[in-house]
C-alpha cells in the first residue's frame, strides 16, 4: 500500500514501491497533548488541596513569602473601630477581600448522643466528625475590632494579640499570630486551632468559631466569654457595688458540675488537662463555667514528656507530678479539689502559706488544706475527697460529678460569699508561686 505526500519532496516512498509503510512521529502531535493533561493534572490537586486541605496550600505559599522585615506594610480596610482610634494597632489583618477561610461549623449533625453532655439541652446532641464538618465562610468584615486590655487573663503565646470583635451579631475574640512568628509557630497556631476543631463541641468548652488559614495573619476566632476568667470574677465578687460579682455556694456547685462535665469529655479522649484551676475557667455573662486552658493540652500531646509545664502551675499540681511521675485522670481530681478551694475563698491561692519549693513535703508529712471561712461541711469534705496523698483514695470523676450534683440541690442560694479584703497583686503572685514573670498581671 502506497503513501503519498502532497509535498513529494518529504515523502519516504518510491512510485515502483508495491507495499510501503511510513512511520512518522511529529513531535507536537505527543508533547502538547501530554503538557495539557499535566496542566488540568496540577490545576485538579490545587483545587482538591483548597478544598479539603486548605493549611496545606497555606504552608506552601508561606515558605515563598518575604520575610517579616521585608514585608511592605497592609492598608487596614473593611475594619469599624472607634473614630480616631487605631484599633488594631498597626496589626495587619486582610479583612477587605474575598474570604477565604477554613471554618469549622458550629451545627450538629446526626449520630450518636454526645459523650460527657448531661445537659438536657444538649441531650440529643452528637459530635462532629471533623472530616464531616461542612467549611462555611467567615463575614468579610469584623466590626468593631478592640484590642483587648493586657489585663485579660488569658495566658497566651507572646507572638499571639487578642481582639474583641463582632461578628453575624455575636462577640468573638480573635487570636491573632503576629506578622514576626516563624514558620515553626505558624505550624503550632495551626494545629493548636486543628486539635480544637477535632476535640469537637461540648457546652461548656469555649466554642472555635472558625479559623482564618489562607493568609497572613492567621486569625483564630473563638466565641468571647463576657465574664473573662474565673479567678478575675472571683476578685469581683470580693468587692462591693454595681460592678461587682455575684457567688453562693449553689453556684459554686453548679459551676463546678459543668467544668466537671468538661474534664469528663476531655477524659474520654484519653487527654488529662493538666491545668485545672480558676485561671483555665472562663464565665459567660449568664455566669456559665467553661474550661479552657488547652494550650498545654496540645503542648503534652504534641511533644508527651519534652514539653514543660509553666512554674505558676506547680501550686495546683497534685503530689506524684511534683515528684516528677506520670500524670493520671486522678491528677486533675486533686487540681479540681484545689479550684473548688479557690472558688469557696473567692480566688485566694491553694496552700498561700506553704513555698512552692517546700510544697512536696509539706504534703509527705500529712498535711492539707486548711477549712475555708463559710464553707460548708458538704463541700469541704469533697475537697478533701479530692485532695487524698494517694491517687487510688481521691475520688474517680464519675463519683466526683455524683456528689456535686447531689449538692447543688441543696446548696445555700441565698447567702453571697464576700470577702473583707481586697486581693494584692504582689502579695498574691508570691503566694501563687508564679514567679517575677508574672508582675504585670493586674486586676480589671
Amino acid at each position: 500500500m502506497a503513501s503519498t505526500n502532497s509535498s513529494q519532496e518529504y515523502t519516504l516512498c518510491t512510485p515502483d514501491d508495491t507495499l510501503c509503510e511510513i512511520r512518522t512521529y511529529e513531535q507536537e502531535v505527543i508533547v502538547v497533548p501530554v503538557l495539557l493533561l499535566l496542566s488540568f493534572i496540577v490545576t485538579l490537586i490545587i483545587l482538591l488541596l483548597l478544598r479539603f486541605c486548605p493549611e496545606k496550600v497555606y504552608k506552601v505559599r508561606f515558605r515563598s513569602v518575604r520575610p517579616a522585615s521585608h514585608r511592605p506594610p497592609r492598608i487596614i480596610n473593611g475594619i469599624d473601630a472607634p473614630p480616631g482610634l487605631n484599633a488594631l494597632e498597626g496589626e495587619s489583618i486582610a479583612l477587605d477581600v474575598s474570604p477565604t477561610y477554613a471554618t469549622f461549623s458550629s451545627s450538629l449533625r446526626g449520630g450518636g448522643p454526645a459523650r460527657g453532655i448531661d445537659n438536657p439541652v444538649f441531650s440529643n446532641a452528637a459530635l462532629l466528625n471533623p472530616c464531616e464538618a461542612p467549611r462555611q465562610r467567615l463575614p468579610e468584615k469584623f466590626k468593631l475590632v478592640t484590642s483587648l486590655p493586657s489585663s485579660y487573663a488569658l495566658k497566651v503565646d507572646s507572638n499571639v494579640s487578642l481582639y474583641r470583635a463582632r461578628m453575624e451579631n455575636r462577640n468573638v475574640v480573635l487570636h491573632v499570630l503576629n506578622d514576626s512568628a516563624s514558620e515553626s509557630e505558624c505550624d503550632s497556631f495551626l494545629g493548636f486551632a486543628s486539635f480544637l476543631s477535632e476535640l469537637g463541641p461540648h457546652p461548656f468548652l469555649p466554642e472555635l468559631i472558625g479559623v482564618v488559614s489562607l493568609r497572613a495573619p492567621l486569625i483564630m476566632v473563638v466565641e468571647e466569654l463576657e465574664n473573662q476568667d474565673l479567678l478575675s470574677y472571683l476578685w469581683k465578687c470580693r468587692q462591693a457595688g454595681p460592678d461587682s460579682g455575684v457567688m453562693t455556694e449553689r453556684q459554686i456547685f453548679t459551676m463546678a458540675s459543668q467544668v466537671a462535665s468538661a474534664l469528663d469529655f476531655l477524659h474520654s479522649k484519653n487527654l488529662i488537662h493538666g491545668n485545672i484551676k480558676a485561671r483555665s475557667v472562663l464565665v459567660t455573662q449568664m455566669r456559665t463555667a467553661k474550661l479552657w486552658g488547652l494550650g498545654d493540652v496540645y503542648m503534652r500531646k504534641t511533644y508527651g514528656y519534652n514539653y514543660k509545664n509553666s512554674p505558676g502551675q506547680k501550686k495546683w499540681q497534685a503530689p506524684e507530678i511534683l515528684a516528677n511521675r506520670a500524670a493520671s485522670q486522678k491528677s486533675d481530681v486533686w487540681s479540681f479539689g484545689l479550684l473548688l478551694y479557690e472558688m469557696v475563698t473567692l480566688g485566694e491561692a491553694p496552700f498561700a502559706e506553704v513555698p512552692v519549693n517546700e510544697l512536696l513535703q509539706f504534703l509527705q508529712r500529712g498535711k492539707s488544706l486548711k477549712k475555708p471561712h463559710g464553707c460548708s461541711n458538704s463541700l469541704h469534705t469533697i475537697i478533701k475527697s479530692c485532695c487524698h496523698w494517694k491517687e487510688q483514695d481521691r475520688l474517680s470523676l464519675a463519683e466526683l460529678r455524683h456528689k456535686l450534683q447531689s449538692g447543688e440541690k441543696s446548696a445555700n442560694d441565698r447567702t453571697v460569699l464576700r470577702a473583707s479584703q481586697p486581693i494584692t497583686i504582689g502579695h498574691y503572685l508570691q503566694e501563687a508561686g508564679y514567679g517575677e514573670a508574672y508582675n504585670n498581671y493586674t486586676v480589671f
